[in-house]
């Protein structure tokens, strides 16, 4: 049986979990693809660090660059994360030939278009399974399932621990800051949590998708980011009686028929940003629950299909980096390094919408004075801006000096509709910023 060499860069959750996913299910990992692997040297920042998973001493390193630069390695795990030494690791290995697997969903999201081009240049191949939702196999969905699709729609439920704080709060009732302190409790959420809530993590997976799915490079300065830091406990219970869910979502919509920001490529225009939205509780990515995660991808073919798994953790991502290994085992067997190239520009250059310039149906709370006249004043710099509402939603049992007031509006521009909560933010009836939830229909 062959054997294909691997030196693996950091030895921390998800290297020690692809260490020990290598001992147990390697034979059976060679069985199927008639190659073997064999783990020469593993790369740590240090000895005594401490580990999950115990790992023999005799296999560390902590000199990245003899396992990168030793002749016999022939495939380099870079498992190591972070945007700076990482990115050197995967520089070094591409230039030397050597294909690499990473996990890296931050440096891919800052450096990709450079690492790619790396690859190219280098006739080998850089394979990033592992970067996006864990375990669930999506981006090779997407570069090789639906490489006879236009990816018309792609919503994304990509960050455990906000999905496990959302669904917290609509099952108990609790507020947001109960539920993020279980969430670090329980180990979902970091001591410093801004990454996760603020909509990071989210922004760096869903940029590698859109990148993906449309053939031109959407840099994170291009994605609009909102978290999930200030939803209230109302915002839930308000969008469960109106019959829809609250979720952090990564979109990525093909627009066609739009004005095209000037300067920015003849491809297709492609709106790309991570914020909570109502989704209608009929559809299935409302039923998507605790930190598991979900891709809901339509092709222009294919229709509609759904990509359900765990997102995070040390077993789901070393199921991922398994799979790339495999894939990268196979084609230094059969001579074809860059079989599926990782990352392949489409025919025209595409752009990515302006978030001042998305449409979208909108959830609007404002806390205003229990009397009459108020929503005809609302109402009065709505009409001004040529915004219909939908439907107007005041709660009962609620007193005190201000009151809940609930307004579905109608597809607007996201910059018209931020100028008039602004404007509504400004009366003297209204005694709270207004707050603002895109609505997503997922049609």
């Amino acid at each position: 049986m062959q054997q294909v060499n691997l030196g693996m860069i950091g030895g921390g959750t998800v290297g020690g979990g692809v260490f020990k996913a290598l001992r147990h299910n390697g034979a059976l990992l060679a069985s199927r693809i008639g190659v073997r692997l064999e783990l020469r040297k593993i790369a740590v920042k240090a000895f005594d660090e401490p580990r999950s998973v115990p790992i023999p001493e005799a296999l560390l390193t902590t000199d990245w660059r003899t396992v990168v630069l030793d002749p016999q390695v022939q495939l380099v795990a870079e498992l190591a994360g972070g945007t700076t030494v990482a990115r050197e690791i995967i520089l070094t290995a591409l230039r030397a030939g050597k294909p690499v697997v990473t996990a890296n969903k931050a440096l891919l999201s800052a450096h990709g278009e450079e690492l790619f081009a790396a690859a190219s240049a280098a006739g080998t191949n850089l394979y990033y399974e592992a970067s996006v939702a864990g375990g669930i196999p999506i981006i090779k969905a997407l570069r090789e399932g639906f490489v006879g699709n236009r990816i018309e729609r792609l919503y994304g439920i990509v960050n455990g621990t906000c999905n496990y704080i959302l669904t917290r709060m609509k099952r108990e009732g609790a507020e947001f800051a109960d539920m993020l302190a279980e969430a670090q409790r329980l180990g979902y959420a970091e001591a410093e949590p801004s990454l996760d809530i603020d909509g990071h993590d989210s922004l760096h997976k869903i940029g590698i998708l859109a990148s993906l799915a449309h053939g031109f490079w959407v840099s994170p300065r291009h994605i609009h980011v909102e978290g999930i830091r200030g939803l209230s406990q109302w915002d839930i219970q308000f969008a469960a009686q109106l019959g829809y869910t609250i979720k952090l979502l990564g979109v990525v919509k093909r627009l066609d028929g739009l004005a095209r920001p000037a300067a920015r490529g003849s491809g297709p225009l492609v709106q790309v940003a991570v914020y909570p939205a109502l989704i209608p509780n009929t559809h299935v990515l409302a039923s998507v629950n605790d930190a598991f995660n979900a891709v809901f991808v339509r092709g222009d073919v294919v229709g509609d299909t759904l990509f359900y798994g765990r997102g995070a953790g040390q077993d789901p991502t070393a199921s991922a980096v398994l799979s790339d290994l495999a894939d990268a085992a196979l084609d230094l067997k059969h001579g074809t390094p860059s079989r599926v190239p990782p990352f392949v520009p489409h025919e025209r250059a595409g752009a990515a919408l302006p978030i001042a310039q998305a449409v979208s149906r909108y959830y609007v709370r404002l806390s205003v004075v229990d009397r009459p006249g108020v929503l005809a004043q609302i109402a009065a710099i709505l009409g001004r801006a040529k915004i219909g509402i939908s439907s107007v939603f005041q709660p009962e049992g609620h007193e005190g000096e201000s009151v809940p007031l609930i307004l579905m509006i109608h597809d607007a521009p996201n910059a018209a509709m931020a100028k008039a909560l602004g404007q509504m933010g400004r009366l003297r009836v209204v005694k709270a910023p207004p707050v603002m939830l895109r609505v997503e229909q997922l049609e």
